[in-house]
């Protein structure tokens, strides 16, 4: 396939000039994460009007022109299934890429499975199959093989043609605003997660006391700071199971930290005072200053109506030609039973925007009994159906 290979300062600033006045820009990379604190990026890929790019980050010095030219001007940028896209952007230089438009978003937003991937949109949507040989490749290695450009290039190729597509679908379902919402709503979530300490986020911390909770904070921070120097992932750092342990035992003994299965490593052996005066740290907090618990057990009956109702969740979105998954979560469900029921200063998110219209107000009425379910024809693709209640609640 016949494209620019951009692996010096000078022409990537000539590509960026061309950038300037495009309409719409496809944009795909290739990364691997496995082995630093945030992904390594390898390889990014561009189409933009007939033409064809792809730009090595390896080998260009500074890669800022390139992230100011997406994220400035008016045109639209397209990608597939973009977290990572649009992080290497923010993080780059803060901002994140302009007026997005993203395809796996977007094919849930017209009915389609959520998440859908590449491969199978083309399929669906163009009855194209890619090639997936390169799937598992090592980017990082050079120089590229003509099967990892191929490869690398399809990723672009198509978003073109799925773009159009999918935007003259959500055009015609009014759905335009759906969109623009959903796109502020993932972005701000991807934004604030990059900005948020996750610490709660440590497996086998769920049910943990407020000091325990304290010193699982306490390692978490101690852990990230230590694999950001090391440009290591997180976990092979200082595993989660570990902090966990640690947290439950509440001992800042460097003999008692030591004799727990798994510190044996030599790493972990050098760590022991550190981890100690962490722990040390985290147990003379005075209370005020513990993390609280936010994990509450639902309550048995919301527990059961959330089955039911998530049960009729498929058959609502469904008509509404919206996937389900897109939706909501089995969780969004319980926390709408919850509001409705017993009233929480914070409206969930089956109360706000689109969901509101086609999801919530809908198992609003089931609750208050102004809406009732039963069984149409049981060899129907959509057994169920829904109805106007005629008895008052």
């Amino acid at each position: 396939m016949n494209h620019q290979y951009i692996a010096s300062q000078d022409s990537l600033l000539a590509f960026c000039d061309r950038l300037k006045t495009a309409k719409a820009i496809y944009f795909d990379t290739e990364f691997v994460s496995e082995d630093t604190y945030t992904p390594d990026l390898c390889l990014i890929q561009i189409a933009v009007e007939d033409d064809l790019a792809l730009i090595d980050p390896k080998d260009i010095e500074d890669m800022t022109p390139f992230w100011e030219v997406l994220a400035d001007g008016s045109h639209v940028t397209v990608a597939h299934s973009g977290r990572e896209e649009l992080l290497f952007c923010y993080r780059a230089i803060g901002r994140k890429p302009a007026n997005l438009f993203d395809t796996q978003i977007a094919a849930g937003l017209i009915g389609l499975e959520y998440p859908c991937s590449f491969g199978n949109l083309n399929i669906k949507m163009l009855d194209v199959k890619l090639p997936k040989g390169e799937t598992r490749s090592d980017w990082r290695v050079r120089p590229l093989t003509s099967n990892q450009i191929d490869y690398a290039l399809n990723d672009v190729i198509y978003l073109k043609p799925l773009h159009e597509k999918l935007a003259r679908k959500i055009d015609k379902l009014n759905r335009n605003d759906w969109m623009q919402e959903e796109i502020d709503s993932w972005e701000s979530a991807l934004i604030e997660a990059v900005n948020k300490p996750r610490w709660r986020n440590v497996s086998g911390t769920g049910n943990l006391g407020v000091r325990s909770l304290a010193v699982v904070k306490a390692l978490w921070h101690w852990r990230d700071n230590q694999a950001r120097k090391m440009d290591l992932p997180p976990r092979r750092v200082f595993r989660d199971d570990l902090i966990a342990e640690l947290a439950r035992r509440k001992s800042a003994d460097p003999k008692h930290i030591k004799a727990i299965r798994g510190m044996q490593r030599r790493d972990n052996q050098n760590r022991l005072e550190e981890l100690a005066e962490c722990i040390q740290t985290a147990l003379d907090l005075p209370d005020s200053e513990c993390p609280r618990s936010v994990a509450n057990a639902p309550k048995k009956q919301y527990t059961v109506l959330g089955q039911f109702l998530n049960s009729a969740l498929g058959s609502i979105c469904r008509e509404a030609k919206v996937a389900p998954s897109l939706a909501c979560t089995v969780q969004d469900v319980r926390d709408l039973i919850s509001y409705h029921l017993d009233g929480s200063d914070t409206p969930p998110k089956l109360t706000q925007g689109w969901r509101a219209s086609v999801v919530g107000q809908t198992i609003e009425d089931l609750l208050d009994g102004t809406r009732t379910i039963s069984i149409g024809n049981p060899r129907a693709v959509e057994p169920l159906v829904f109805h106007e209640s005629t008895d008052s609640k």
